[in-house]
């Protein structure tokens, strides 16, 4: 297989047969990333024989599957982390080595190592047309919301901060407060990160909103509060959720008014951060309380879809609703095609690194729970896929809490700590 130098630290070349990882080996290599989707024509080895090839000639290996109109920061970011982990050179494969070379000089330009209008020309240099990377730029200078991302591995979750360019105000989206299930404790990692990132963009945080309350997580906007003084906010449906949890953990001292955020958001809902027009979408489905967040030209839909090969969210959680979920889709589907969609979790289907952004248009092409499928279709196909799910894990089931100081009962003499956590964390 021959690859094509781009420096001394990257090559990129097209899709090798199993004999070609041996001659990457050969040649020097010491890692290989595939930034080819499974399943793009027939006979194209894929995913787990390439990973396979890769081991036996002794050469490190990368999942960074990408379509070349469909290519986010997050794949940029994962192709860098890549390169950064080989230890030695690279080589990088897609069908041709353009979709390689593209996620190469997209992450030089967003990295300031070289200028948006010398990509072409850099390309044309080497053999590849990067057209399609100078239209990803010029889209991306277009956008009228920054949108930073931060995905934290122990549940899959992905944190946002959304910000106005003109005006450095920004907003914290759905913030995971760490825990431990073995020790039982809580930290602030996810949470501090956050706030360093907005402390080198020097960025002012004007809100911190939740898209719902969170089941297999506790949210970090609590302790966000008391560091910004930003106010908090969420469904105003979160109250059905709170008078579901008073009767399932027969908690006869919780409030289900909602007063542990400052403000309840409902459908039609606005306000602004900076600029930026926000409005709010009510999406019910996956619990009785989520909602849609709607900033500038991008949606924070957290647990309604995921990304196309992902599919949707599981509605078996008390006050789930299949059917409600399909009308929710529905009103997100209903946005400008264009529209970026940034979902609350991904679980790396087939091994490939977190992705979080899409489109409505990808959404209606790619997605396997939406393409082609009417209500009823939709209801079928969400209900057997629950059925197949592990039992729904909610985290008051993991631990009992102390709520602002008013404890849970405690059965007597078995050692266990209570943990500070206040109502809105959960």
């Amino acid at each position: 297989m021959t690859s094509v130098r781009v420096n001394e630290l990257i090559s990129v070349a097209g899709q090798p047969d199993a004999a070609g990882f041996a001659a990457f080996a050969a040649d020097g290599f010491a890692a290989v990333i595939n930034a080819r989707p499974d399943g793009e024509e027939p006979g194209q080895p894929g995913n787990t024989a390439e990973k396979a090839s890769a081991a036996a000639a002794g050469l490190a290996y990368s999942f960074v599957p990408v379509k070349g109109t469909e290519i986010t920061e997050a794949d940029i970011r994962a192709f860098q982390s890549a390169m950064a982990e080989a230890k030695g050179p690279v080589v990088a494969h897609c069908k041709s080595g353009t979709r390689a070379l593209t996620l190469y000089a997209l992450g030089e330009v967003l990295d300031g190592r070289m200028k948006p209008g010398d990509v072409e020309a850099f390309g044309q240099n080497l053999g590849f047309d990067l057209a399609g990377a100078r239209r990803w730029l010029e889209k991306r200078s277009g956008q009228a919301a920054d949108v930073k991302a931060f995905f934290e591995p122990r549940t899959c979750s992905v944190q946002y901060v959304v910000s106005d360019p003109a005006t450095k105000r920004c907003a914290i989206i759905d913030p995971v407060l760490d825990f431990d299930e073995m020790s039982g404790a809580t930290g602030t990692a996810n949470a501090d990160a956050i706030l360093a990132h907005i402390k080198s963009e020097g960025l002012t945080v004007e809100w911190i909103l939740d898209t719902h309350p969170h089941a297999d997580h506790f949210s970090a906007a609590h302790y966000l509060h008391e560091k910004t003084v930003a106010p908090t906010a969420i469904g105003a449906h979160v109250t059905d959720v709170q008078t579901l949890w008073k009767e399932i953990y027969n908690w006869p001292a919780l409030a289900t008014d909602g007063s542990q955020w400052d403000r309840l958001l409902a459908d039609g809902d606005t306000f602004e951060i900076g600029a930026l027009k926000a409005r709010v979408m009510f999406s019910p489905g996956h619990t009785l309380a989520s909602i849609t967040y709607v900033i500038g030209d991008a949606a924070f839909v957290h647990d309604t879809v995921f990304t196309p090969d992902s599919g949707t969210a599981r509605t078996d959680f008390p006050g789930g609703s299949a059917a409600a979920l399909w009308h929710s889709i529905q009103a997100i589907l209903s946005l400008p095609e264009e529209a970026r969609l940034f979902s609350g979790h991904d679980y790396q289907p087939g091994g490939r690194h977190p992705r979080w952004e899409s489109t409505v248009e990808a959404q209606k092409r790619a997605n396997p729970h939406i393409a082609g499928i009417d209500e009823a279709g939709f209801v079928a196909l969400r209900q057997a896929r629950d059925r197949t799910l592990p039992k729904p894990k909610l985290m008051l089931h993991a631990l009992q809490v102390n709520i602002r100081g008013g404890r849970l009962p405690e059965p007597e003499g078995n050692g266990r700590r209570y943990l500070k956590i206040p109502l809105d964390a959960l």
